[in-house]
């Protein structure tokens, strides 16, 4: 409408950035496998994020009334503490790329969680597209190292990590909405943050590693910097541009993220057919259509 709505070179540049780090997310999980489980790589991320986020805990805490926390609880377990033990699991197995092009379901799975048990209304082309990318993840999941099982299975739990993100989108949607971004991100690292920290210096082997492994340190800046910039910086950044110019231009990031992601893996060495192509496009094509608006229901899915 207005001519100063529009996005702007500096939003242009913001989205370019949001793509990148996050298009760049499952090469660094990759990177910080090399010398840690996938638990460690799941509680580092986590810790990390949770130490970095820390100054702004004690001024934010305050904001939130008690009834609230459980939702902050809720929040912090399921849109920030399993994802990245999922991804990391999931990585053991399957390729960087595939994780990338596995994530963007996501605004799948919000739309039908949203219908499902939010009483969100949609329209038939939602529930097309959310059919379509279905279809497209079965796909590719199907044709996935040729169709082996332990991949499928392994596949499988990016997608869930996929259905968490959703979960949590549509609770933060219906129950923390009034809260800023700063609140909820550092509030909810405070729940599985610290026993993120017991469990590395207490139940696991990162210490020894560190001190032993030659790839330890190595491993652990490429989780630092996934904890850092990919967590606590792209969300400020991220929740910056939808209020400076929309949730639909920012979530242009989930179309062309699986780009970022299939350059690198690709540039890594890992293998890539041509058919994954047909099946990646089916999962955008869904994601595009689960998304699509009237001009009347701007609020839908």
């Amino acid at each position: 409408m207005r001519k100063d709505s529009r996005p702007k070179a500096v939003h242009w540049l913001a989205l370019a950035l949001l793509v990148l780090v996050w298009g760049s997310s499952f090469i660094l999980i990759k990177r910080g496998l090399v010398a840690f489980s996938s638990m460690e790589v799941g509680a580092l991320r986590i810790a990390i994020s949770f130490l970095v986020l820390s100054p702004l805990l004690f001024w934010h805490l305050k904001k939130v009334p008690r009834r609230k926390l459980i939702y902050f609880i809720l929040a912090g377990i399921i849109g920030n503490g399993l994802p990245p033990f999922l991804f990391a699991m999931a990585q053991t197995v399957i390729d960087s790329y595939m994780a990338g092009v596995l994530n963007s379901l996501t605004p799948l799975f919000t739309l039908l969680i949203g219908v499902l048990f939010f009483g969100i209304r949609t329209r038939w082309i939602n529930v097309t597209g959310v059919v379509i990318g279905l279809g497209g993840a079965i796909g590719l999941l199907s044709v996935t190292n040729g169709g082996e099982f332990s991949s499928m299975w392994y596949g499988l739990l990016a997608v869930a990590a996929a259905v968490c993100y959703a979960t949590n989108m549509n609770l933060i949607k219906q129950y923390l909405s009034g809260f800023s971004a700063l609140t909820i991100t550092s509030v909810v690292f405070m729940f599985i943050g610290i026993p993120s920290l017991i469990y590395l210096f207490a139940g696991s082997n990162m210490v020894s590693v560190l001190a032993s492994d030659p790839r330890g340190w190595e491993s652990f800046g490429y989780i630092a910097i996934l904890a850092v910039v990919g967590t606590a910086l792209a969300m400020i950044i991220h929740n910056w541009l939808i209020k400076q110019t929309s949730a639909l231009f920012t979530s242009t990031v989930t179309y062309l993220m699986p780009a970022v992601s299939i350059m690198w893996g690709v540039a890594d060495g890992e293998a890539f057919v041509t058919m994954f192509l047909f099946w990646i496009g089916l999962i955008l094509a869904g994601v595009y259509l689960a998304n699509k608006k009237t001009n009347t229901k701007s609020q839908s899915g």
